[in-house]
């Protein structure tokens, strides 16, 4: 079993989804913090301007699938960077981060780096990929961009296990495809934002697929095995000593 695969063992009993462990902040804390935010720039945070709703799958467990909020930052036209956090609440879990590329940046990509990315056509298409709040008209245009690109997406803290705190190894996730996220996590999800993904779904037909989806992507299509990471311990490279 790969590290990223295995129940930490000795830790607190804390539910999936329940706060980590510890005191809450003192007013001096929120003071601190307050302070350090009127003066620090917070730069990079701010470039945030997208928030995305969808689902990933475990690579090694697909029988684990997770709602996912993506705060989203592009840098370039081919490039963006995702927080990733398991709620859109104020008191959310950070529990990874993806990046996406553009279908031009991954065909540069060598084939073994290529097998740890996902397409995204489908589950833009299918209605899976929402941007909560956000009229189905304005966010067309994009849409129609995203469906060519693909992301690649660690997960740091598994909170749907229970773990009370980011343990292990992180572990790669996929993108759902061909139906397969479980409809009461569908339907709970589009409660909440109040859409009917099946709507979106009819209404996303117009958008056009992508000429070209590489194969090497979305791997566990074509292999049906997924990827898991190990930890090892290994010999440390040596600092050479200062003159």
């Amino acid at each position: 079993m790969a590290s990223s695969d295995e129940k930490p063992s000795g830790v607190l009993p804390y539910g999936a989804g329940a706060q980590p462990p510890g005191d809450p902040m003192t007013v001096q804390q929120h003071m601190v913090d307050k302070g350090a935010q009127m003066v620090q720039s917070l730069k990079p945070i701010k470039q945030m301007q997208q928030h995305v709703c969808t689902f990933a799958m475990y690579s090694h467990d697909m029988s684990r699938q997770i709602e996912t909020h993506h705060y989203v930052h592009r840098l370039t036209q081919d490039f963006l960077q995702c927080a990733v956090y398991d709620s859109d609440d104020a008191r959310a879990h950070l529990i990874g981060v993806e990046y996406i590329v553009s279908d031009r940046i991954f065909e540069d990509l060598s084939p073994e780096e290529q097998k740890l990315w996902h397409s995204h056509a489908y589950e833009i298409k299918s209605g899976l990929w929402i941007n909560p709040e956000v009229p189905e008209l304005m966010q067309k245009p994009e849409l129609q961009n995203l469906t060519k690109t693909y992301g690649k997406f660690w997960c740091t803290w598994q909170v749907d296990r229970g773990d009370p705190l980011p343990l292990g190894a992180p572990a790669l996730m996929v993108s759902p495809n061909l139906g397969m996220v479980k409809r009461e996590v569908v339907t709970k999800r589009d409660n909440k934002y109040g859409i009917e993904s099946e709507k979106l779904k009819q209404s996303r037909m117009e958008i056009a697929e992508p000429e070209w989806i590489n194969p090497r992507a979305d791997y566990w299509k074509q292999a049906g095995k997924g990827f898991a990471i190990d930890i090892e311990e290994t010999e440390m490279k040596k600092i050479a000593p200062f003159p």
